[in-house]
């Protein structure tokens, strides 16, 4: 009986904290593909660039801050496939960066221990009507 907890515990553990760290992963990563088409949705629909790139980074983070990411750990970049990122049918493309760290380390953050680093893109296109 006491072979067999303490076998238990040191094998129980382990194959917890790594679904635990897995399903951390996941949400990382359903929050960053949201976050991405979020603001590259929000991004077209503006009337200038700077506009658009402000409104785009914030629909990101509030999107990552929903899955209960911290913004410090995001970036969010914008490109477009013409000068003109506005102009109809231009194809814009925002790509939203996560780094997710390990759950329950004591001083994770200052150690810079993260369980993975995701990333997401989203594109849509500019409407000729708006």
């Amino acid at each position: 009986m006491v072979e067999f907890t303490l076998l238990s515990l040191l094998f129980m553990v382990p194959v917890v904290y790594f679904i635990v760290t897995v399903g951390q992963i996941q949400g990382g990563s359903f929050a960053v593909v949201g976050a991405a088409d979020q603001a590259a949705k929000v991004y077209v629909l503006q009337k200038d660039p700077s506009q658009g790139r402000v409104a785009a980074e914030q629909a990101a983070l509030l999107t990552l801050a929903d899955y209960g990411h911290a913004a410090e750990r995001a970036t969010v970049a914008v490109a477009c496939d013409r000068p003109d990122c506005l102009s109809a049918g231009a194809a814009v493309t925002v790509t939203v960066r996560l780094r997710v760290p390990l759950p329950m380390v004591p001083f994770g953050e200052t150690l810079n221990m993260d369980a993975a680093n995701l990333h997401a893109s989203a594109t849509q296109i500019v409407g000729r009507f708006r």
